[in-house]
């Protein structure tokens, strides 16, 4: 007998815990992807794409597919998709816990400008052109219109189609891990004064936030949102040790 596992992915985190979780005997895993990447990283499961209809439709598919334990480990900033887990949870029944890896720190060095959202970050570059390197999903990148004086290098995993509505602006394709070299090079070589990022946590994109503190730029770090009170982890091995004296009834 089997445990059904429906981990809700899209992170690093994910894919690693499908990948362990592949191979055991004891349990049957589905991950499921928003589908906002238009191509996604292969990935050692079942995958199931798009949404689920809100809270109800996901604690739906929980009862229809007799999931035994639902995992959130979505991207620390997708709070509306923890909010329709936990909620999907409390309906359906089925135990939810979250791998959530640990923000950020600021150490010493560090020029951390901390805002709340998008908009407040257009604010933060201010009214005199700057040279602002954007890491945000290819989504949240519509703001910066209101802030055409500055010119802009893009990094996004997908394509920005269409491009922004400012004169200067260019573009990069890239998924990371981004190491701190690398990052520390393509800083120096457009000449960005500040960069706009998410506290996203780990080590994949960690390296452009200590290139930044070796070289002495501003980063306009937008701040993480509340996310439900539920269970949670923050690390793979943590999330296995977990699953192994979980009190959830085989199906």
């Amino acid at each position: 007998m089997q445990r059904s596992i429906l981990i809700l992915g899209g992170t690093a985190e994910a894919r690693a815990l499908a990948g362990k979780l592949a191979g055991d005997p004891r349990f049957a895993v589905e991950l499921s992807l928003a589908g906002r990447t238009r191509a996604p990283a292969g990935q050692p499961v079942p995958v199931r794409v798009g949404g689920f209809g809100g809270a109800e439709g996901l604690a739906a598919y929980l009862r229809q597919k007799g999931i035994s334990i639902l995992i959130d480990a979505t991207h620390p900033y997708a709070a509306q998709i923890s909010r329709n887990a936990a909620k999907a949870a409390e309906i359906s029944g089925v135990p939810l816990v979250a791998l959530r890896r640990s923000a950020w720190v600021r150490q010493p060095g560090d020029r951390w400008i901390d805002v709340d959202g998008v908009a407040d970050a257009v604010n933060a570059l201010g009214d005199v052109p700057r040279k602002a390197f954007l890491t945000l999903g290819r989504q949240e990148l519509l703001p910066f219109e209101a802030a055409p004086q500055h010119h802009y290098l893009v990094r996004s995993v997908d394509p920005v189609e269409p491009p922004l509505s400012v004169p200067n602006a260019v573009y990069l394709t890239a998924r990371g891990p981004f190491g701190q070299a690398d990052e520390a090079r393509l800083l120096q070589d457009h000449g960005i004064e500040v960069i706009v990022a998410k506290n996203s946590g780990g080590p994949a994109s960690y390296g452009k936030i200590a290139a930044a503190r070796e070289l002495g730029i501003d980063v306009v770090l937008i701040r993480r949102p509340d996310l439900p009170d539920v269970p949670s982890v923050e690390t793979v091995e943590e999330m296995l040790a977990w699953l192994d004296h979980a009190p959830v009834p085989l199906k």
